[in-house]
């Protein structure tokens, strides 16, 4: 992670997971202060580009850059030079030659954060790379649990809906299975082919969103990402709500104490219902404020390299 960035979860060692969940629950207690703000990044610049839409990952990347002490400059496709036909290799080349410390970006093509880190030196943060990966957000959504369940490990983690276009789906998936979690897949067949089952021998798949509930701990529901099929895999919203979105009397099949995720944004009446949403057992407004948390840690960790700074040492100097 430290020399070319952080650009997936699949490639990272249990060890280096944990250290970013470790240094992120040092982080948690200050989502609380928000005008606490840190010198660790002083004189740092990171630079957020997003060629697609993003409010949570975007607005919290620069908050947790903020609160680190960082200078941060965010560019949106419209409005910058790739309207002007640009590539992206040139528009990247021409903000590394800004000398930033970091870029976070957001793309629509799976892999292009991987493509550009074997050509620029500066390292680049994934925000989401298409249909691949929001390592991020796994991240985040580890924390959440952990918040809740003292180990991921024995964990049954039911994922429910459009599981072939979500990079969260990707991202959770190599990181729950590296933990010893068990994940079962639920949506329409179109949207969760068989290939899933070749992740890890603890995934297993289902198009019946009773049986994925059945003994959860934990439900992560997933939004149907109609901008990158359109309605072809949906007749209707209310079709699909009433085979998968996530309403009161499915619960009843989960554990007494089964967590409900959802990484946003939520279509209330397709993928979940709003009195799910809004239950105390959900914890989507808790995964948004662990976001700057994780993102705070994975900043911290990238761009000071103090990967053998003991928590406790961090709690002394407050840095």
């Amino acid at each position: 992670m430290h020399k070319r960035g952080l650009l997936g979860i699949e490639s990272l060692a249990i060890e280096q997971i944990q250290q970013v969940l470790d240094r992120a629950r040092f982080y948690q207690p200050l989502q609380a202060r928000t005008g606490k703000k840190l010198d660790t990044l002083l004189g740092k610049t990171i630079i957020h580009i997003f060629y697609e839409s993003s409010t949570r990952t975007r607005t919290s990347f620069e908050i947790a850059a903020k609160r680190l002490g960082a200078d941060t400059v965010t560019i949106t496709a419209k409005g910058s030079s790739v309207d002007k036909g640009e590539s992206l290799l040139d528009t990247l080349n021409t903000l590394a030659a800004m000398r930033p410390d970091a870029i976070v970006m957001r793309h629509s093509a799976s892999g292009a954060p991987h493509f550009l880190a074997r050509y620029l030196e500066t390292p680049i943060i994934n925000a989401g790379d298409g249909s691949h990966e929001h390592p991020t957000q796994a991240l985040l959504d580890a924390l959440t649990i952990l918040d809740h369940k003292p180990t991921l490990a024995g964990l049954r983690v039911a994922i429910i809906g459009d599981i072939v276009h979500s990079r969260v789906a990707r991202s959770n998936l190599h990181l729950l299975t590296k933990f010893g979690a068990q994940v079962v897949l639920c949506g329409p067949p179109p949207m969760l082919p068989q290939a899933f089952e070749c992740f890890s021998p603890n995934v297993s798949r289902t198009f019946h969103i009773e049986e994925a509930i059945t003994g959860a701990d934990v439900i992560m529901m997933l939004r149907v990402q109609l901008e990158r099929h359109g309605a072809s895999f949906v007749a209707s919203p209310n079709e699909y709500f009433r085979f998968y979105g996530l309403q009161l009397e499915h619960l009843q099949a989960a554990r007494p104490d089964a967590i409900v995720m959802h990484p946003g944004p939520i279509n209330r009446g397709r993928e979940i219902g709003s009195e799910v949403a809004d239950l105390p057992r959900s914890v989507i407004l808790n995964q948004v404020e662990n976001g700057i948390a994780v993102r705070m840690a994975v900043l911290d960790l990238l761009l000071t390299r103090n990967f053998s700074q003991p928590i406790e040492e961090l709690q002394k100097t407050g840095t």
